[in-house]
């Protein structure tokens, strides 16, 4: 492993154990060139993951990125992050499970919902917002009717 600080590649391991989330190794390192301490982890990852987009192009599947987008949905909701970071390594167990290695971009947000929305209403919310790519008021209202149940009008 490459020392951020300096580039050395002959970086020591100094502690190994389960980072919290229990599917992921957290290793402390120290760089013997600079001095330099850090931690890196490490995830077993069972098939490489292409997105293929709506338009056709295709890109690596980013843990990260979606783990970002994850998080801004849930952001100032009372959930605890840990909660969060299994939530996000559920969902990538379940892509890699789909047997697939090329996954359209749809399907991926498809389940993100179906999570969220599970988790925390206003969070699936915020994330459809995005990813059904709400214009105007009238998108959010129409969403939001379609969660609640039927309601009659006192008339």
């Amino acid at each position: 492993m490459r020392c951020p600080f300096c580039g050395n590649v002959d970086t020591q391991v100094k502690d190994s154990r389960p980072a919290e989330d229990h599917v992921s190794i957290r290793r402390r390192r120290f760089c013997p060139a600079c001095g330099g301490r850090f931690t890196t982890y490490e995830r077993v990852q069972l098939r490489d993951l292409v997105v293929v987009k709506s338009t056709g192009r295709r890109e690596d599947f980013d843990r990260d990125k979606m783990g970002r987008s994850v998080r801004i949905a849930m952001q100032k909701r009372p959930i605890e992050p840990e909660r969060i970071d299994q939530l996000i390594s559920g969902i990538v167990r379940r892509l890699e499970s789909l047997g697939e290695t090329d996954i359209p971009s749809k399907v991926i947000g498809e389940i993100v919902m179906e999570t969220l929305a599970r988790i925390d209403t206003v969070a699936y919310v915020r994330f459809a917002s995005v990813y059904k790519n709400f214009q105007a008021a009238d998108d959010f209202d129409k969403f939001v009717s379609e969660l609640r149940p039927d309601q009659k009008d006192d008339a």
